[in-house]
């Protein structure tokens, strides 16, 4: 179930809210201009599914999302539990960080735990299968994909290196907390 916790930025073990309420989820990030959208298939799929299955699948909100912010390319990303290199992937996006492009990630299964630092609060986001998420350029967040990695997201771009991440080389993604064993999928 996707969940929104929004903590004060020096307070990470007391969040002033929580919830899993799919409409107070999306008010809550609109007041900081982060998108939050609900998307359903129109057909099956599953993780092993070609990207042009997938993407075939939701082609209506891919066009529908792509003519409406000028997006020039789209992939998709599949990450399983067994992954060799999971610890690698896992450890380029845990510290703070900010993209020079909007980040537009669709869950189509497992889930990622997304946290964004917008003062005087973080908020920690777990998107699951179905969730669209819509970062703004600039904003400060990281992303945790667990220790055991388990998703399939569409990606949207607007430039090739639209995914390189400007570290601020604070610690503060230390101090709140992780995607634990056993959370992710």
């Amino acid at each position: 179930m996707s969940r929104l916790r929004i903590f004060p930025e020096d307070q990470p073990d007391s969040p002033k809210l929580s919830t899993s309420d799919q409409g107070e989820i999306a008010r809550e990030l609109a007041k900081i201009g982060v998108g939050f959208e609900q998307w359903r298939a129109a057909q099956p799929v599953k993780p092993g599914d070609t990207p042009e299955t997938i993407m075939a699948a939701y082609r209506a909100d891919i066009d529908r999302i792509t003519a409406e912010r000028g997006f020039k390319t789209v992939d998709v990303v599949s990450i399983a539990p067994d992954n060799p290199q999971r610890e690698t992937m896992r450890g380029k996006f845990l510290d703070e960080h900010y993209h020079k492009e909007d980040e537009v990630r669709f869950f189509v299964a497992g889930s990622g735990l997304f946290t964004l630092h917008v003062e005087p609060n973080v908020y920690e986001i777990k998107c699951e299968q179905g969730d669209l998420i819509s970062v703004p350029d600039s904003t400060l967040h990281w992303f945790d994909m667990g220790p055991e990695p388990s998703f399939v997201a569409i990606r949207f771009f607007t430039e090739p290196d639209g995914w390189v991440g400007y570290f601020t080389g604070t610690d503060i993604a230390q101090q709140f907390p992780r995607y634990e064993r056993g959370q992710a999928g």
